[in-house]
């Protein structure tokens, strides 16, 4: 096992792999910008160092100045966390380059998975429906044409990313024209890499995924699905686990998930994204290589810790489990508790945390990096961290969630609780019909 590594991240992510680090005896180095220089995981970290200013370009993506404090501080790996350079293969590469473990898929499989248009072609291999789409667009011409033969609505994506960053829906030539340079300039803001896909746009849909995990010796073991079909402008608020999809369903998603992880020999945490639509078809999107910011959610119901796994697949002990070994017991729910005013169509709210109180109680976990006096700075996400509830049913999980909701606060700012207050009393999210444009749809904000 390793003796140190470096956590080339920030916030709740940071901390959190901060904490089992420490739990397994392994000294951590967390790297930070200089807006960050009071974040909890620097404060509690064995070491810090600072890699640049606001800007994550400078910082947080900045490989020669994170390779730099991972050498002098005489770390053996790097652990990326969730964006940023967590799916970059070049910077795995530069990794093992400099004798430093990337903790994480190898570069191949990065690079075969990784970008959403490899991740196609692989899933077609691998026999799993996928959503009407192309490989990378080089032009609007390019755009244009394969929109024509796709039909709108479509939406580009941004190849190299996740997390709702870089997509552009567009229902009209016009829109197209306008939002391809834009989708480009926010893939290259966000992933360093301004190549886009395009995919058909289907209305509605739930958002479905699967956890795996690999040890790139030709075992790849399911986690349970995840259902985060609740989301604002393509990025996630509430996820559970698992999902309210039928059995015969979940069990076809699943094996498809192990089906095409399996295809690149895939190696640690992993999850594969899928849509499902109201008649039950499902179609892979994408494949995230790396752990999620949802991973808590499969977490408390398998009661395993990923990031355990993570650090000893990364350092050859390899994955001790079989799939009988895992079993999938009640049901949890997580909220993004993001700094942003839902009344105002989700405005961040940056700024000073004049008082901070977490709930608690049975089957109640907050991660967060957040404190009493913590200043949220305004250059990155608004996550200031999840609140993450287990209970036997998901009946009594969405009693535990509100209660935990009601018990939270965070004066300073504004927060998303309010409006998941309301969420959790929706009758059509207490039965689980829950579609993506549920904000839409069947909530008034």
């Amino acid at each position: 096992m390793f003796k140190k590594i470096l956590i080339a991240n920030r916030g709740e992510i940071a901390l959190r792999v901060l904490r089992t680090a420490r739990e397994m005896g392994i000294q951590t180095v967390v790297v930070y910008s200089q807006p960050d220089v009071n974040s909890l995981a620097v404060l509690l970290a064995d070491e810090s160092v600072c890699v640049g200013p606001a800007e994550s370009s400078k910082s947080y993506l900045n490989i020669p100045n994170i390779l730099s404090a991972a050498l002098m501080t005489g770390a053996e790996a790097i652990h990326p966390g969730y964006g940023f350079l967590a799916e970059n293969p070049d910077f795995a590469q530069m990794c093992f380059e400099h004798n430093l473990v990337f903790i994480g898929p190898t570069v191949e499989s990065m690079r075969a998975l990784g970008s959403k248009a490899g991740g196609r072609k692989i899933a077609a291999r691998a026999g799993v429906p996928v959503v009407p789409g192309t490989g990378l667009l080089e032009t609007v011409e390019d755009a244009l044409l394969s929109a024509k033969q796709i039909g709108y609505p479509v939406l580009l994506k941004a190849s190299a990313g996740g997390g709702g960053r870089g997509q552009k829906l567009c229902r009209t030539q016009e829109e197209l024209r306008s939002g391809f340079g834009q989708a480009q300039q926010e893939a290259m803001l966000y992933f360093g890499d301004p190549s886009l896909i395009m995919e058909k746009f289907l209305e509605e849909f739930r958002h479905v995924e699967v956890q795996v995990m690999g040890d790139g010796a030709g075992k790849v073991l399911h986690i349970g699905e995840r259902d985060c079909s609740i989301q604002r402008r393509n990025q996630k608020l509430i996820e559970e686990a698992p999902s309210t999809l039928p059995e015969s369903l979940r069990t076809e998603i699943l094996s498809a998930g192990v089906r095409l992880a399996k295809e690149v020999n895939y190696a640690g945490a992993g999850t594969l994204e899928f849509i499902v639509d109201r008649d039950g078809n499902f179609y892979f999107m994408e494949m995230n290589t790396r752990i999620q910011v949802e991973h808590c959610v499969s977490e408390q119901i398998s009661r395993l810790d990923f990031v355990k796994l993570q650090l000893e697949i990364a350092s050859g002990e390899g994955l001790s489990l079989e799939q009988s070994d895992i079993r999938l017991e009640g049901h949890a729910l997580e909220c993004r508790l993001n700094a942003e005013d839902p009344d105002k169509d989700f405005r961040p709210s940056a700024g000073k945390l004049e008082s901070v109180q977490f709930p608690g109680g049975f089957g109640v976990r907050v991660d967060s990096h957040a404190y009493s006096g913590y200043s949220i700075p305004p250059h990155y996400d608004s996550l200031i961290g999840k609140l993450i509830v287990w209970a036997p049913t998901r009946e009594q999980a969405l009693k535990k969630m509100k209660r935990a909701l009601e018990e939270t606060s965070l004066e300073g700012i504004k927060t998303t609780i309010p409006l998941y207050i309301k969420i959790m009393d929706n009758p059509f999210f207490k039965r689980g019909s829950v579609m993506t444009n549920f904000l839409k749809t069947r909530m008034e904000l």
